[in-house]
């Protein structure tokens, strides 16, 4: 299809000329011009639009980046108005901010820009060993983001001028010992108090259920008794394990490979050798270098002499301690073990050699080869197996890479049927029945090539649910290429009574066990508020928020909240389905000693929480000032609670 566009310009061209020219005749430049609005304006920023592409392109980037960094994480949470609508408000926050800087002059000098990018963790790493700037490497980290380098240093200027706004008003909040001691006080403060505790589970036992009363829970909870929506579908893996069963390899190509790689495959050559060492450091005045090669060079005329008295010498005169008392010598090694000069020298000679005087940083050597141990080459039938294997592999890579376009463009091109792709590839099509929205645990996910969150979303998206269509081809591991197509779609729907039976019992015992423990409590609070029922209670405790006593939060906040000016005070705190407790708060007390670390960490948390305060008011005051507005309506939490639980 591209080939045929590419050769027959002129003659899309004309073809476009023909459709272009009758538009503009029809519709005239305004409708053109209607187009390129993109969308209704849902917002405004000192006299600027922002449309609705602007906001759909912002919440895109958003939950992209979500998912790069959570890539289990659920992306449906985010398809909703609060969600969204959220996105908006940012939206018009950052670009409240920049308005400011522009109208404040607030600019990033060339300095301060140059010490920013000097800065970045992203662009360090781009350095060479010698300090400069990698320039590729910069522009492919501009170009990852769509940028070239001098638009990314525009936003990074931006960015600057735009954090001058408001961190003025973050750096000047203060709060002063005294503010940080009232506040700590009310947060540290302690209570005594008496709880008694009404279990549901206590009150299991006294609860008798109807059908009716099952039904009729049933009939009013449908919400809670959804089976998820799932689909059943079919799709193709492009990998090189699949091209792999595709791969034959002659005899003749085995054969070359084994010879040509004879030598890898045989192993290391290694090899024995005794030395001489007077040691030499490298810092050390030139005067003993001299005198340490001095007294090697008179060791190898020795040895030279009389190569039979290379042990003993070795032994009465050698510095290196580990092999002196062997003879000097080093048992086997390879390549590697040794210090590159005497690793050259050692592979360099014959068996029975004496090399001349050898530096290192150690020191000098005399180094005599000993033994040399070839490598055993393996036989051609011996490794035929990984032979096969390697070569099919390699194949396999170089045809993965030649028909990946090929695969991607062919599920796109049709995308009626998964069938085209893997007749034209050799592929099979492979049934996977109930595939849920989300990823399943990570444990799986590694052998399961459908468990990846792009593609799952790609299959529950509105082109593959409603138009059957296929998903583009996603890579879901490296050098493999995935696409699916919804065989039958599973909607989440209400199971039926019977399926649920035990479970909606199960839940309309615990509610009316939950009512029982209320009921209960709320008689012994209204006790306690007419000053009886005080027999039985138990021992008093001291709770605070520092010290809960393994208390309930909604037991410890309640004790806290007691009013101080009407002690004894009583009070039932409903703790849903684990019942219910009834505290009674009799002694107000101030906090334990002071600790001067923990009020240290406390002004800096206060300083923090009232400079943030005071960067919100600026903010309102900066959206008053520059006019701006969200021209869409809020969501409703309730509304939308709702509108979730009908569908």
């Amino acid at each position: 299809m591209f080939d045929f566009v590419r050769n027959n310009t002129k003659i899309m061209m004309g073809l476009l000329f023909l459709l272009i020219i009758p538009s503009f005749v029809m519709f005239g430049i305004e409708g053109y011009s209607r187009f390129n609005d993109k969308g209704a304006v849902v917002a405004k920023v000192n006299g600027n639009k922002i449309v609705q592409a602007e906001w759909d392109a912002a919440h895109k980037r958003e939950v992209d980046r979500i998912r790069a960094s959570m890539p289990n994480i659920d992306v449906k949470m985010f398809d909703t108005p609060e969600a969204k609508y959220a996105t908006l408000e940012r939206l018009v926050r950052e670009q409240v901010i920049a308005a400011a800087a522009q109208k404040l002059q607030l600019v990033a000098s060339d300095t301060r820009l140059a010490r920013e990018l000097q800065q970045s963790p992203a662009i360090a790493a781009l350095r060479g060993p010698d300090g400069k700037l990698d320039m590729e490497r910069y522009k492919q980290l501009a170009a990852s983001q769509g940028m070239t380098p001098e638009m990314f240093e525009l936003q990074v200027r931006a960015d600057l001028s735009s954090r001058q706004v408001i961190q003025g008003v973050q750096a000047s909040a203060y709060a002063t010992p005294a503010q940080t001691q009232t506040a700590m006080n009310a947060f540290m403060q302690r209570r005594e108090v008496q709880i008694l505790n009404f279990p549901a589970a206590d009150f299991l036992n006294k609860v008798s259920i109807t059908d009716a009363e099952l039904q009729a829970f049933y009939e009013k909870n449908t919400a809670q008794f959804q089976s998820a929506e799932t689909a059943d579908i079919e799709y193709v893996v492009l990998d090189t394990d699949s091209l792999k069963q595709l791969v034959t390899v002659n005899e003749q190509d085995l054969k070359t490979y084994y010879e040509q790689n004879l030598q890898r495959l045989s192993g290391k050559e290694e090899r024995r050798a005794s030395h001489i060492l007077i040691t030499a450091a490298k810092d050390a005045p030139e005067a003993e270098k001299k005198a340490a090669r001095a007294k090697a060079e008179a060791l190898l005329k020795t040895v030279k002499a009389k190569p039979a008295s290379f042990a003993e010498l070795a032994r009465k005169n050698s510095q290196d301690p580990g092999s002196a008392v062997k003879g000097g010598d080093l048992d086997f090694f390879g390549r590697g073990a040794m210090v590159k000069a005497f690793e050259d020298a050692a592979f360099s000679m014959k068996k029975a050699d004496i090399s001349d005087v050898v530096e290192s940083e150690f020191g000098y050597h005399i180094i005599q080869l000993t033994d040399i141990k070839a490598p055993k080459a393996p036989s051609f039938e011996s490794l035929r197996p990984s032979l096969e294997a390697d070569l099919k592999k390699q194949q396999a890579q170089r045809k993965y890479a030649e028909l990946a376009e090929t695969f991607s463009n062919t599920v796109y091109e049709q995308s009626d049927s998964l069938k085209p792709v893997a007749e034209k590839l050799k592929l099979s099509i492979q049934q996977a029945s109930k595939v849920g929205r989300n990823p399943a645990p990570a444990t799986s996910q590694t052998k399961n090539p459908i468990n990846h969150p792009g593609l799952l979303q790609a299959v529950f998206s509105e082109a593959s649910l409603q138009k059957q269509r296929n998903t583009e081809a996603i890579e879901v591991a490296p050098s493999t290429l995935v696409a699916a197509r919804v065989v039958k779609y599973h909607p989440a729907a209400v199971l039926p009574f019977a399926e649920v039976k035990d479970i909606v019992k199960r839940n309309v015992t615990q509610e009316k066990a939950a009512s029982l423990a209320k009921a209960q409590g709320e008689q012994r609070l209204a006790a306690l508020k007419n000053n009886t029922g005080t027999d039985g209670l138990p021992n008093a405790i001291v709770v605070s928020r520092e010290k809960t006593q393994r208390q309930l939060p909604q037991v410890v906040d309640a004790a806290l909240k007691a009013d101080p000016s009407k002690l004894p005070a009583a009070q039932g705190v409903d703790l849903g389905a684990q019942g219910y407790a009834v505290i009674r708060v009799t002694k107000v007390l101030p906090p334990e000693s002071e600790n001067k670390d923990l009020m240290v960490q406390a002004q800096q948390q206060f300083t923090q929480l009232w400079g943030s305060a005071e960067t919100q008011a600026y903010l309102a005051q900066l959206k008053s000032m520059l006019k701006a507005e969200i021209l869409v309506t809020k969501p409703s939490p309730e509304k939308a609670k709702s509108e979730a639980q009908g569908a």
